[in-house]
Formats: structure tokens, C-alpha cells, sequence
């Protein structure tokens, strides 16, 4: 199986040389896409195959790396999950570019990185000794930089590859220190090895907290998150659906695969951080996206917020195997990883949708959009499903993750310690306060983007997107739905990760039984609490064929009469209408003065000046201003200052020289 997996992926790095070799031709991007697409369909399969089917992890060594060690490659369950969560979203992206990438300006600067970022991705899953993960990490890091300046003639662009670099760079420091203390002097690097050497709990829970950085940077977690909302709107669409969607969920499972697996029984104490950061990115995120007007940095914002939520439902997870709870811990762990799956599916969906409304009209700026149902109806329903999805409203798949985080926050008062007593509630109305603002800006994107009049042009005269990227968008769309509405499908099959993880799992939600089989799944008990996705969205369907019905039908049809003043003509100019800093305006007022030191300042003509009236919003961010902007700015000036050292005599070169090896011979002597 291990070995069909890395077939797989040397036929995805294959690609990369290939895409040079035809970046000539006018059919390099439909035959690199098209081959990525059979390559990450392939790997899903045997993706799924591992994690329904197999029982017992399949291994492999492979002759290079270190020397004493060689590249070990594993998949078991947890691996096969996140792979196919990887090739999933690798597999939609591709059939969108089929149709997406004929309309991009450079092909030459994405096709040969595409391919090698997916198969990046899947080794980081697949490898399973600590030089190997690195590696690919690191793989990974610098195949998705190259697609983020893709456009780099673009303002910002190139500030935003510089930042992506700099924060993944630290994020794999942090990492490799980690694995470094975990490998001891003796250098066992091998994950089997780690796993043996049961460290010290002093060293588990330094080495838990250096992942929780290295991962969270690239999860986009706050106050790491700097880099985050810059990279994925400078990509090109399909591209910031895999950063989004499926990037952000290795980083997970490399936070996974440390503080589950190799770190040996947690602490409970260790839960308290992650819970906290955990609580903190869901509500800041949401609160980040509410603030923006640019279509693809909400998005990317909003990844802040989910991000945030799986990880506070690791938080739980890790609390409750503290103190044996395995039951509770496994429904925590349930809902983590089906949350995983459930944002790469609609936050996908979400990026295609805005790269389609930017390829039909030039812009991702909303004031400028509006009235787009019209023009581009197909994309504005699988849009809609994807609102519909990350806002957790029911059948769709979002509902049932959060609902399941609920649930195990519910079972934390049995916890002992009282620290989590009081913190658990408190991280509990965090991610209930994100859920509302969540629903609140998405109604917000849909509106603005979608509905009302045109406000502009190039919104006026859009057209409908190709075939492929709306197949792509409809498959995500309907995959969100049956996620939905028989999620106990998709519990079952997470059951093997969690047992090991955890050494419990969930009730399984699949019996002999028709209702228990496709109507209900049951968290806990069926006594305490059950949700029938099937039935709501029955009910849903039926209710809403009879509200149309009734409307169509059964309305009055007889002429009605407006106000005499109203003159028969209603005003169609886009001023009249919402716009997407109006809507946000009540929410700024509230949270913008204490989280984003919001400052309206309003410029009203003299009378009898026609001058317009001018209201100027000021929102900073200030995890930037107090964090990253000092930093930035003491690298600037020590640079300033060291580069006087381009510029030494042969002499002063060597007499450097010279003092760094005396420096290095009095560290090595005074060295215990």
C-alpha cells in the first residue's frame, strides 16, 4: 500500500520537469491539470482503501537521507485520512484549473509547482521519521511560496511571498528543535523510535509547545496568522483553495501526529493553551473577516476561524485523555477531524467561487460587485451551498462538526481539575460568539457579492464561468451536502483513528437498522442527544416546495398601488444599496474600538457646498503593529547596519575569520 502511495507521488514530481518541458505549447496547462487530476484521484483511492480497509500500517525504507537512518515512509490511519483529505482537494483543484488555468496570463510561473506542491503535501502525511518530514515540510514551504508570487507584477504579491517565507521558515525552526529534543543525543529520528523513548514530562510539554508554533504558523492560528491572510489572495484561485482547504489541514495533522502520538500519554494542563489560542483564532478570525471588503481575504480570514475551532476541539481531546475520559476524548477527536474534512470541502468551494467571480469581472473587491445571481446563476447557487455550509446551518456538513464540538463541550464538566471547569465554558461561548459572527459574514459576502444591482460595469456585463471549474464547485457542493445529511458515514470511518489516538471512539452510527443507518447519529446516548440530517433536510425540502407553492399559486394577483410620490419608478442606483462596509458597521461599533482600534471620522461640506459628505474608516491590526512591525523593523535596522560588512578589506575579512574560530576552539574547551 506504501508503496502504490509513493508511486503516486513520484508520478506527481514527474510532473514538475514535464510542465517546463511544454510550457511552449498552448496545451501545457489542460495535459499538466489533467495528469495531476488522474494522479490525486489514484492516491485518494488508495487513500481510502488504507483507511476503510486496513487494519495494520503498511511501512517502507528507503535507501536516502541520513545515512544511519534512511527515509522511512508509513501510512496508517491517521495518515490515509489526512491523505485523502490532501488528494481530494488536489483532485478538485485540478478539474477547476482545466477550465480556470486557460485564462492565466504567465502558465509557465504555476504548472511546474502545482504538481510538486500535492506531491509535497503527501509526503509530509506519508513520512514517518523526523529528517523525512522535514524535509517534505520544507517541500512543501517553498512550492507553495513559488505559487503565492506567481503574480508577482502584482502590488502586494511579492510582500506577501516575503512574509509566507519568513513565517515558514520559523514555523520549521521551531519544528526542527522540536523533533531535535524528541531525537536526543543518540539522534533517533525514527517516528517508532520516539515513540519508545517515553520522554520526560519537562521535555513533552516544551517540545508539545514548540509544534503547537511550528504547526499553528502554518494553520494560520493567532497571533501567527500574519502571513496568512496576504499569501492566499496573492495565489491564483485554485491554488489559495489548496492553501486554504487542504495546506492548512497538514499543518494539523502535524500537531496531530506529535501531541497524540509520538509525545505518549498528555498532560492535562497542556490542553489549556491549545484551548486558549483555540478560542481566540475562531473569534478573531471571524471578527479579521467581518472588517474586510476584498472577497478572497475574507475567505481567508474566515480560515483563522475554523483553524481556531479544530484546534480548540484538540484542546478538548487532549484534556479529556489526560484523565482517562477516552469516551469524551474521542467524540472531541470526532469532531476535529471531521471538521478537517468538512472545511477543505467548502472552503474550496469558497475560493473557486470568488476565482470565478474575479475571472468574470476583474475584481475581488465587493463594493464593486452586486447583482452577480443574475449573471453567473450557477456560480451564486454552489456559492450559496458553501455560505450555507461554513455559516453551520443545517443539513450541510459545517452543522454537524460544531454540533459535535458542542457536545463534547457539554461533557466537560465532568472533568476534575477546575482550571477546565471554568476555562471550557469560556472557550465554549468563544466559538458560540464565532458561529453567530460567522453566519453574520457570509450573509454579508452572499449579499454584497451576489444580490441587489450591479454596482459596477465590469459586475454588469459578467458571464458565467466554464464547465470545468463549475463541475469542480458542484462536486464540493454535493459532497458538502451528503456530508451533511448521513454524516455517520463519515464518523465510522474516522472511528480506527480515533481508537488510537484516544483508545475509545464514538457509538457506531451505522447499524442494521434503516432509521440508525441513514437518519441519526448519535454523539453520546440516544437518550441525550441525536440529529437526523436526513430528516432536516427532508423537512427543509418539503417546507420550502410548499412555502413556494403558496406563494406562486395561492397569492394574489391583483394589481397593487404604490405611494403617489413614489412617481411609479423605484431608484435602481447601486448608492441606494448596502454596501460591505455598511453592513459591517454595527459589528465594527461594537467589537472595532476594543480588537481593531476602529476610527470613523466623518467630513460633512459647509451648507450650500455640493461636495459629497465623506466617511473614513481607520481599523488597524494590532497583533501586526505590536508583534511583527517591531521585529520588522530592528531586521531593517541590524541589516542597515551589518551591511557595512560587504564592504571590509581582505585583511579585516580574515581577521574575522580568524576571531570566529577562536571564539568556536574557547566554546568547544569551556564545553562540559
Amino acid at each position: 500500500m506504501i508503496t502504490d502511495a509513493l508511486f503516486g507521488v513520484l508520478a506527481l514530481v514527474a510532473l514538475a520537469p514535464l510542465a517546463i518541458t511544454l510550457s511552449a505549447s498552448s496545451k501545457a496547462g489542460s495535459a499538466i491539470y489533467g495528469a495531476c487530476l488522474i494522479a490525486t484521484v489514484a492516491l485518494l483511492t488508495i487513500a481510502l482503501v488504507a483507511l476503510i480497509g486496513q487494519q495494520v500500517a503498511s511501512t517502507v525504507t528507503l535507501p536516502f537521507g541520513l545515512p544511519w537512518l534512511g527515509a522511512h515512509f508509513r501510512i496508517d490511519a491517521l495518515s490515509a485520512f489526512f491523505m485523502a483529505v490532501i488528494n481530494l482537494g488536489g483532485a478538485a483543484a485540478s478539474l477547476y484549473a482545466l477550465g480556470y488555468g486557460r485564462h492565466e496570463h504567465a502558465p509557465q510561473r504555476i504548472l511546474p509547482f502545482f504538481p510538486a506542491y500535492l506531491a509535497a503535501m503527501n509526503l509530509v502525511v506519508l513520512a514517518d521519521d523526523a529528517f523525512s518530514f522535514l524535509v517534505s515540510w520544507e517541500f512543501m514551504s517553498l512550492s507553495s511560496w513559488a505559487l503565492v508570487i506567481a503574480h508577482h507584477r502584482v502590488a502586494g504579491n511579492l510582500r506577501a511571498g516575503y512574509i509566507y517565507l519568513l513565517m515558514a521558515g520559523f514555523g520549521t525552526l521551531t519544528l526542527l528543535l522540536g523533533f531535535g529534543l524528541l531525537a536526543g543525543p543518540d539522534g533517533h529520528y525514527a517516528f517508532d523510535a520516539i515513540r519508545a523513548s517515553h520522554p520526560s514530562v519537562a521535555l513533552a510539554s516544551l517540545v508539545l509547545f514548540l509544534a503547537l508554533i511550528g504547526a499553528g504558523s502554518k494553520a494560520g492560528l493567532v497571533p501567527l496568522h500574519a502571513w496568512l491572510p496576504l499569501a492566499h489572495p496573492a495565489a491564483p484561485s485554485h491554488v489559495s483553495g489548496i492553501m486554504s482547504g487542504v495546506m492548512t489541514k497538514v499543518a494539523i495533522y502535524g500537531f496531530i501526529r506529535i501531541a497524540f502520538d509520538l509525545l505518549g500519554p498528555p498532560q492535562w494542563w497542556w490542553s489549556l493553551a491549545v484551548l486558549a489560542v483555540g478560542g481566540i483564532s475562531a473569534v478573531m478570525g471571524v471578527l479579521y473577516a467581518l472588517m474586510q471588503s476584498d472577497l478572497k481575504r475574507v475567505l481567508a480570514y474566515s480560515t483563522i476561524e475554523n483553524i481556531g475551532l479544530i484546534f480548540a476541539s484538540l484542546g478538548l481531546a487532549l484534556a479529556f485523555k489526560a484523565y482517562g475520559m477516552s469516551f469524551a476524548a474521542a467524540l472531541a477527536l470526532t469532531a476535529a477531524l471531521l471538521h478537517v474534512f468538512n472545511h477543505s470541502l467548502f472552503k474550496s468551494l469558497l475560493f473557486f467561487g470568488s476565482g470565478a467571480v474575479l475571472h468574470a469581472t476583474g475584481t475581488r473587491d465587493m463594493e464593486q460587485l452586486g447583482g452577480l445571481i443574475h449573471r453567473m446563476p450557477k456560480t451564486a447557487f454552489v456559492f450559496l451551498v458553501g455560505c450555507a455550509a461554513i455559516s453551520a446551518l443545517p443539513p450541510l456538513n459545517g452543522f454537524v462538526s460544531e454540533w459535535l464540538t458542542f457536545q463534547a463541550i457539554l461533557v466537560s464538566p465532568q472533568l476534575p481539575s477546575w482550571g477546565l471547569k471554568l476555562m471550557v465554558p469560556g472557550v465554549g461561548a468563544l466559538l458560540a460568539l464565532s458561529a453567530a459572527l460567522a453566519a453574520a459574514c457570509f450573509v454579508r459576502v452572499y449579499g454584497i457579492t451576489f444580490l441587489g444591482r450591479p454596482r459596477s460595469d465590469a459586475a454588469h456585463t459578467a458571464k458565467e464561468t466554464d464547465a470545468f471549474s463549475l463541475a469542480a464547485m458542484m462536486a464540493l457542493a454535493a459532497l458538502c451536502l451528503i456530508a451533511g445529511i448521513v454524516p455517520g458515514l463519515f464518523i465510522d470511518a474516522l472511528a480506527p483513528i480515533v481508537q488510537t489516538l484516544t483508545g475509545g471512539h464514538m457509538p457506531v452510527q451505522i447499524g442494521t437498522q434503516w432509521m440508525s443507518q441513514w437518519l441519526s447519529i448519535v454523539p453520546i446516548a440516544e437518550s441525550r442527544s441525536s440529529y437526523n440530517g436526513l430528516l432536516v433536510f427532508v423537512f427543509m425540502g418539503l417546507t420550502g416546495m410548499i412555502a413556494a407553492f403558496a406563494i406562486h399559486r395561492l397569492a394574489s394577483d391583483k394589481i397593487r398601488r404604490g405611494p403617489a410620490w413614489g412617481c411609479g419608478f423605484a431608484g435602481t442606483g447601486p448608492q441606494t444599496q448596502y454596501t460591505a462596509s455598511s453592513f459591517a458597521q454595527p459589528i465594527r461599533r461594537v467589537f472595532g474600538t476594543l480588537v481593531f482600534r476602529a476610527r470613523e471620522t466623518g467630513d460633512m461640506p459647509p451648507p450650500g457646498s455640493t461636495a459629497p459628505a465623506r466617511l473614513t474608516v481607520q481599523v488597524h491590526d494590532l497583533v501586526w503593529e505590536a508583534l511583527y512591525a517591531p521585529v520588522a523593523r530592528a531586521v531593517g535596522v541590524i541589516a542597515e547596519r551589518l551591511n557595512y560588512l560587504q564592504f571590509l578589506t581582505i585583511r579585516r575579512y580574515l581577521t574575522l575569520v580568524f576571531a570566529a574560530l577562536i571564539v568556536l576552539l574557547m566554546v568547544l574547551a569551556i564545553w562540559p
